[in-house]
């Protein structure tokens, strides 16, 4: 993989802007890794998680792209996910969070596209308010704001 072209992404996305086809979300595994573009995830089917959060007031309306979606039907239920922050946050996420869950990656919150200034590009958010087991601080550590990449282990 060529890192140069997602180096200036995330080097651009820590200034605040980016291009809607610069590489954003690096998707990688044991053999291979992918880049994606802003454009590239909203050709993604999207889906609307309504929730509230540790961290806003109220119910906020997410739109974005199923991790599930993204990570395929394939991966062993033992496998877990690094999610990396831009500010090299790392929390590790079991695979069944995302086959149990309708997890998304949002790409907009309350009809406005994410910025890193306001936890975008991609946040990883859970429907908590759809399941009480959510509204548990080990899920909220795993809600990735200024997500960068996956990887699979």
């Amino acid at each position: 993989m060529n890192t140069t072209p997602f180096l200036a992404a995330v080097f651009a996305l820590s200034a605040g802007a980016v291009a809607a086809q610069d590489a954003i979300l690096t998707v990688s595994g044991a053999d291979s890794a992918t880049t994606y573009s802003h454009d590239d995830l909203m050709a993604l089917p999207q889906h609307r998680v309504a929730t509230t959060t540790s961290v806003t007031d109220g119910v906020v309306a997410f739109d974005g792209f199923l991790i599930r979606a993204l990570l395929g039907d394939d991966l062993p239920d033992d496998a877990v996910v690094v999610a990396t922050a831009l500010n090299d946050y790392q929390v590790e996420i079991p695979v069944t969070d995302f086959a149990r869950y309708d997890v998304i990656g949002a790409l907009s919150m309350d009809g406005e596209t994410l910025s890193p200034r306001d936890k975008g590009p991609i946040w990883i958010v859970y429907p908590r308010d759809d399941h009480p087991e959510l509204q548990d601080i080990r899920y909220d550590t795993r809600w990735v704001w200024q997500l960068v990449s996956l990887q699979v282990q």
